[in-house]
């Protein structure tokens, strides 16, 4: 001690200087000199704390970890920080803890041990850590708080997203239908005012010839073209009568009616009347052994069927050609088939030919509404049959329709 007292003024002078506080203990832990800032951040006068033990700025709870690490410093004799990575608190006079830092320097001075401390004041450093750990911790809680919300809004968004994109969809349908109705529509009129105009001046032609005739030798002609009004006031009337048919089915006003009927009746009318539509050399060869045979079925959706059958096997057979008709009793069921040697289905219309107003493509020349065997498809279907076909270009087709009958019964 008395060292420092002969170098008071060059020590004072020297640590005066520095803005942290100094303490300088001997091998005794006796405080030999502090500067001003560390009597300050003690609360102790100038030249209290000389000679007082350090102990009397360590806190309690501190003392006993103290010791230990004084005897290490002393071993090592480096500089280093005290209890580097712990906290460290000072021992005020006034009894106060703060939150402090301490630089170790070990110096020799006439052949003794010394040890300077030097003494940094954390309070507002660790007011600063506090508030700034306060902060983050707002911080987090106000990300969290606005992430839930953003994830509420990115969810009502997509919601929002969906319902628009099911609504434009909805739209688009729409607007496809409408679109495809228009065509409909546009096709349809055009179909009609085709298929009603060649008859119409079939007629007209054939009425006004028939005036000409009017002699008696004549009559072979006059017959000729009363044949042709009568060919194409029926042609017109099956029309009107297919238009009528897909209103009711649209409806579910169709009302059928089942009977026992003769079979042979209702197939010798459907080909006497395709007889009248036949081209030169064609023929249709009746099925055999129907004679006796009756059934249970609505005879006017037979009857339609078989003739709208016929009708374009006729029609898309070349002269010269044959027709078959064919039937098969299996069971409870009744199966038609007619077989043709005509043009045949291109095989990527096959799947539509059962669509309304559809034409295959090798048929599009060729007089007809595109309805017929839409009409048949429904009527077969809602009496719980079905209709099948097979064909290949140029060389025919084969249409079969089935339907659910009563065992057949024998005519007396």
């Amino acid at each position: 001690m008395r060292v420092f007292e002969k170098n008071s003024n060059i020590f004072m002078m020297l640590s005066e200087a520095i803005s942290e506080g100094i303490v300088v203990v001997n091998e005794k832990q006796q405080i030999v000199a502090t500067n001003k800032r560390a009597d300050q951040l003690f609360r102790y006068g100038t030249g209290e704390l000389k000679g007082q033990q350090l102990s009397v700025l360590i806190p309690d709870s501190f003392r006993k970890s103290h010791k230990n690490h004084v005897t290490d410093f002393h071993k090592s004799g480096e500089q280093k920080r005290m209890a580097e990575g712990r906290s460290l608190f000072g021992l005020r006079k006034t009894g106060e803890q703060f939150p402090l830092e301490v630089g170790l320097n070990p110096f020799s001075l006439y052949d003794r041990t010394y040890v300077l401390a030097l003494v940094y004041d954390m309070t507002e450093l660790r007011a600063k850590d506090s508030e700034i750990l306060e902060l983050n911790l707002h911080l987090e809680e106000k990300i969290k708080t606005r992430t839930l919300e953003l994830r509420a809004t990115v969810a009502e968004l997509r919601k929002e997203i969906r319902r628009r994109e099911k609504a434009e969809a909805q739209i688009k349908s729409a607007l496809q239908k409408e679109k495809e109705l228009n065509e409909l529509k546009t096709k349809f009129l055009s179909m009609v005012s085709h298929e009603f105009k060649t008859p119409l001046s079939g007629i007209l032609t054939s009425a006004t010839l028939v005036g000409k005739y009017s002699e008696g030798e004549q009559q072979g002609k006059r017959e000729k073209h009363l044949k042709t009004i009568i060919g194409e006031v029926r042609r017109l009337n099956g029309i009107l009568n297919d238009f009528l048919s897909i209103e009711r089915l649209e409806q579910g006003k169709e009302v059928y009616r089942k009977t026992h009927f003769s079979l042979s009746k209702v197939i010798n009318e459907v080909i006497y009347n395709a007889n009248m539509t036949l081209k030169s050399g064609q023929k249709i060869n009746y099925p055999p052994n129907i004679e006796d045979v009756s059934i249970y079925q609505d005879e006017k959706i037979v009857f339609l069927a078989l003739t709208n059958l016929l009708y374009n096997a006729v029609k898309y057979s070349p002269e010269d050609s044959e027709i078959d008709l064919k039937v098969d009793l299996e069971g409870n069921t009744i199966v038609f088939h007619v077989i043709d040697e005509g043009i045949g289905i291109p095989s990527k219309d096959q799947k539509h030919i059962f669509e309304r107003y559809f034409r295959a493509e090798n048929v599009i020349l060729t007089q007809g509404t595109g309805i017929g065997l839409n009409i048949v498809k429904g009527h077969v279907e809602n009496l719980g049959g079905r209709i099948f076909f097979e064909s290949q270009v140029n060389k025919g087709s084969t249409f079969s329709v089935e339907f659910p009958i009563e065992e057949p019964v024998e005519v007396p």
